[in-house]
């Protein structure tokens, strides 16, 4: 079945982090980036991404591998230039690296009284400086080129809530949705959309019984898969919105999922054009928030500034 003219990727490179599990949503990612069309440039903190790569190619996509720690500075550049190197431009680059690295597999986790310095700069750096540095070397060839589609896979833990003596990596996590909404703001003219999705629980290799278990108190009653929230990814990944008229798509936006759950909490909603003055638009978070079956709903109100005779746009949960 071809592939929806909304959706073809077709001409498009991506970049996705964070793809070496063969059960991890990076490579669940870049999997359904090829298959929608897309070349795609795959990293990993080790060699086992050329796997990766290569089972990819076997399917009869045009991807490939670097193995790079991209805490390193210099490492993102390099990923974004072999991309460029290989296929002379770059359109998509998805921030799923973090975590844990498979090449020193110690997660920097601690209370705020108990972990070191040394340690939250780490969760920090593999978590939130890594989206950075590789957005940072993307952004100029997506502008000169009027499009690009940033995603960053962030968290429920952090913007939406918390565990117990982890620190570092929910701090990292809620700061990628503010650096998501801060790059939005100023690549928007640009052409270029920066949004996030916030999985919950998800059955990868990684997770642990206990993290299985509670899946299974969520509302659906498991714990999503890597396939569903690269779908998410995709459709922010989208070639053109699936709407007439709606020229901007869709932009600074967190998409939650929660074992086959979504909602939305987006200060420029699907529906709504960017204004064409291109003023910003002011995001103001209703302060209703109420538990039903252990699930988070919430509502937000969007509205452009300045402009007074439109009335705000309210966005509720689960529409």
């Amino acid at each position: 079945m071809p592939v929806p003219a909304a959706f073809d990727l077709s001409g498009r490179v991506a970049v996705v982090t964070g793809a070496g599990s063969p059960e991890g949503i990076g490579f669940a990612t870049a999997r359904m980036l090829a298959e929608l069309g897309a070349a795609v440039m795959i990293s990993a903190t080790t060699a086992r991404i050329q796997d990766r790569a290569g089972e990819l190619c076997s399917a009869g996509f045009d991807a490939a591998g670097l193995a790079a720690d991209l805490t390193e500075a210099a490492a993102p550049s390099r990923l974004v230039s072999a991309a460029l190197e290989r296929w002379g431009r770059l359109d998509i680059a998805v921030n799923n690296a973090g975590m844990i690295s498979a090449a020193v597999p110690v997660f920097e986790s601690g209370t705020v009284e108990s972990m070191d310095l040394a340690t939250w700069q780490a969760a920090l750096a593999r978590n939130l400086t890594t989206a950075f540095l590789v957005t940072k070397a993307a952004v100029p060839h997506m502008t000169r080129r009027g499009w690009g589609r940033i995603i960053m896979v962030a968290s429920v833990t952090g913007p939406v809530m918390a565990i117990r003596a982890d620190v570092g990596y929910a701090s990292a996590k809620a700061g990628m949705v503010g650096l998501t909404r801060a790059i939005a703001v100023d690549a928007a003219r640009h052409g270029i959309t920066v949004n996030a999705v916030a999985p919950g629980w998800i059955a990868t290799g990684s997770q642990t019984p206990e993290e299985h278990g509670e899946g299974l108190a969520t509302p659906a009653g498991r714990s999503g898969s890597p396939d569903e929230v690269a779908a998410a990814v995709a459709w922010l990944a989208r070639a053109r919105p699936t709407s007439p008229g709606n020229t901007s798509s869709w932009t600074a936006a967190t998409q939650s999922q929660s074992s086959g759950l979504h909602h939305r909490d987006s200060s420029w909603p699907a529906p709504c054009p960017l204004p064409q003055h291109g003023r910003p638009v002011l995001l103001s978070r209703m302060r209703r928030t109420v538990r039903r079956g252990g699930f988070r709903h919430a509502g937000w109100t969007a509205r452009y500034a300045g402009v007074p005779a439109r009335a705000p746009l309210t966005v509720k949960a689960g529409q």
